[in-house]
């Protein structure tokens, strides 16, 4: 009896494995989203790891994880590490390929609570509403993950994340539009008024007599 169950589930066993050697060996998720504002702005958002805190979606999950940050202040070479409770888990960022107002390539490599490495992308394009931005992650699948996706659909719980941040990012980004637009009428508006200053300094000197010139009396009738 106990034999049966014993090859029983063996054979159950071996066809798990069978069945998670065959799921895909790599992934891809994607979300696209349209944000206010032109596309440095968004990149801006997206380029310096110091401000991922408005927008990323797990920033939040851990008020107490603790970031380093690295490399370069921004751009290429720029890296940002994390360590948290098991909702963030700890890893490790790095910026690896920018094109200005464009794109920007980020390699992900998660330490806990297994060892993965991913990488995404973040495109920006002008759009007529503001900025179109394309956030994208790809990566291998290892059997410990393969098996984790026969439970768990990865591009609807990451894509989740993705459209959450997306989210953040098009109220960072209205923010910072909004507070560009308030600075540039601030300056005309500043403008207009030394140039009306300038203006009536101008007439007051033409109309003022020269320096030196003696004062005509004015004839008694």
């Amino acid at each position: 009896m106990f034999k049966k169950i014993a090859i029983g589930f063996a054979a159950a066993l071996l066809l798990l494995v069978g069945v998670i050697a065959t799921r895909p060996d790599t992934f891809t998720v994607t979300r696209t989203a349209s944000v206010p504002g032109t596309p440095d702005i968004a990149f801006g958002l997206v380029n310096d790891f110091h401000q991922w805190n408005q927008w990323s979606p797990w920033e939040a999950l851990d008020p107490n994880m603790k970031r380093t940050f690295g490399g370069a202040e921004a751009g290429v070479g720029a890296t940002y590490g994390w360590t948290g409770n098991d909702d963030v888990g700890e890893g490790r960022m790095t910026i690896q390929e920018v094109a200005a107002n464009e794109s920007v390539r980020v390699k992900l490599e998660f330490i806990k609570p297994f060892a993965s490495s991913s990488i995404t992308t973040f495109m920006f394009k002008p759009a007529q509403d503001g900025t179109t931005v394309t956030w994208t992650m790809t990566g291998d699948h290892n059997f410990m993950s393969k098996a984790m996706c026969l439970v768990m659909d990865m591009d609807k719980v990451v894509g989740k994340d993705f459209e959450k941040g997306l989210a953040s990012m098009k109220t960072a980004a209205q923010a910072e539009a909004t507070k560009r637009a308030e600075a540039e009428a601030a300056r005309k508006v500043a403008e207009a008024k030394a140039a009306e200053e300038a203006t009536a300094a101008a007439a007051a000197a033409a109309a003022a007599p020269a320096e030196g010139t003696p004062a005509v009396a004015v004839p008694t009738p």
